[in-house]
């Protein structure tokens, strides 16, 4: 019965989203003084974990953004002189990304910004404490999924 009053009242969804836009806003407060807005660092710091030459579409894709909202944000970055964009020796129709020595120096800075924030926002819990929350973090994120796939088996029946 406990479980049924849980399922019905939780926030956690809600909590969720609002630790996120929280996160979020202190990433880009910390990050504001170098001149990146959130899109532009995001972009290279997701560039940065994925490597250098992926294309433009994998990046958006990682993003989870429309391939042509990256394209301005990649070329603010290629003004700053941050990236570069090279066509694919293989299809030239194919973009691909790398980061200049800028861009790496840069992002140095930002990952000690980053890894400082987490080490602020993590204050107070446990290793434990975090893998379990990770770990049930994946199984929710790996639930959802199934559960839009099955939607999606449904819709084309």
């Amino acid at each position: 019965m406990e479980s049924i009053n849980l399922l019905e009242e939780s926030s956690i969804g809600e909590r969720l989203g609002r630790l996120a836009r929280l996160w979020r806003m202190v990433a880009d407060a910390e990050l504001a003084p170098l001149g990146l807005t959130h899109s532009r660092w995001s972009a290279l710091w997701k560039l940065y974990r994925m490597g250098q030459g992926i294309s433009q579409k994998e990046l958006a894709d990682a993003l989870e953004i429309e391939l042509a909202s990256l394209m301005r944000t990649l070329g603010q970055l290629e003004q700053q002189g941050l990236i570069v964009r090279h066509s694919c020796s293989h299809d030239k129709r194919v973009r691909r990304v790398s980061l200049t020595t800028a861009g790496e120096e840069l992002l140095d800075f930002i990952k000690q910004r980053i890894i400082a924030i987490r080490k602020e926002l993590f204050d107070g819990i446990s290793v434990d404490e975090l893998a379990i929350f990770e770990k049930t973090l994946t199984q929710i994120s790996d639930n959802a999924i199934k559960k839009l796939h099955r939607n999606m088996l449904k819709d084309e029946e």
